[in-house]
């Protein structure tokens, strides 16, 4: 059975396309030209992502500019794609002198600049989705709500969510804010498995979000690790693959989340278009049951209870 090709993030919320592109690594290597990163959007999209997920911090503060200098090239419609971007972390970076060492800030003020930046770099008047990027042990509950009121009531930011929170830090700002915050972008792979009975996706399921997915495949671990737990892993996709015809132990990683009832939202890293071809084909593929429990035994190197 395949999944559909879009997803309402919470019931008559927000959508984003059931993969999302991931912009991280769009400045590793050589850099691109700004039509280098229009036909790119353009591939991405063809293969069925429309959104793209951004961060204020990636590429030393450098990503979303370059992908705006390419978005001003691309002659698609702006409201046929999504742009999401996060805020909150604060890098030591020649880009940003005034931070002497790595640091969070949630305060209504730096959400406020940070948006008008990434509206400026990426060429845009809105964001779909704005995420607070980290938890900050400084976080005062009402100033951050009140910061994220005021740039979704300017029309700037569309809709609000989070990245890497706990739960009861999800609820606290949920708590704060008169409208949902629609989702919760946390690390989960067949690697790293500590949502599945951390409470996360048990919440996601509660309050009826869908939570988004960095690092699907493991940082690549999942393909260069050396060590036990990535050979029992890769050996138990393997199986799956031939079992399911996907063939590709990377496609059959991407539909083990898809599997689950939480309704993950992966975002994919590469900016290759032949294995962004090959994660699509995930979409297609139905783990059974017992499929998908046998990759979980082969990551927790045991049965389960």
């Amino acid at each position: 059975m395949a999944s559909d090709k879009r997803i309402e993030l919470v019931p008559g919320g927000p959508s984003l396309s059931r993969l999302v592109f991931g912009a991280w690594r769009l400045l590793d290597g050589q850099r691109p030209s700004a039509e280098a990163v229009a036909r790119l959007i353009d591939t991405v999209i063809d293969l069925g992502l429309t959104s793209f997920d951004h961060a204020d911090i990636y590429g030393g503060y450098e990503v979303e500019e370059a992908f705006g200098a390419g978005l001003a090239r691309w002659k698609g419609r702006r409201d046929s794609i999504e742009l999401i971007s996060k805020c909150g972390i604060m890098l030591k970076s020649p880009q940003r002198p005034a931070n002497r060492l790595k640091h969070y800030d949630t305060g209504a003020a730096h959400v406020a600049a940070s948006v008008d930046r990434s509206l400026k770099n990426l060429g845009t008047d809105y964001l779909d989705l704005l995420l607070i990027h980290r938890p900050d042990p400084l976080m005062d509950a009402d100033e951050t709500a009140a910061g994220l009121e005021r740039v979704v009531k300017a029309g700037k930011v569309r809709a609000v969510g989070v990245s890497n929170f706990t739960v009861a830090q999800f609820d606290l700002l949920a708590s704060r804010l008169p409208f949902p915050v629609v989702t919760n972008q946390v690390e989960h792979s067949v690697l790293e498995t500590s949502a599945l009975t951390d409470g996360r996706f048990d919440h996601a399921q509660r309050q009826r979000y869908a939570p988004m997915i960095w690092s699907p495949l493991g940082g690549g671990s999942l393909f260069t690790g050396d060590g036990q737990r990535e050979h029992k892993v890769r050996a138990a996709l393997s199986l799956v693959a031939a079992e399911t015809g996907a063939h590709e132990v990377a496609t059959v990683a991407i539909a083990w989340l898809l599997r689950h009832p939480a309704r993950l939202v992966p975002v994919l890293g590469t900016m290759k278009p032949e294995r962004l071809a090959q994660l699509v084909r995930a979409l297609e593929v139905t783990l059974e049951r017992q499929q998908w429990f046998s990759i979980l035994e082969a990551s927790e190197g045991r049965a389960v209870p």
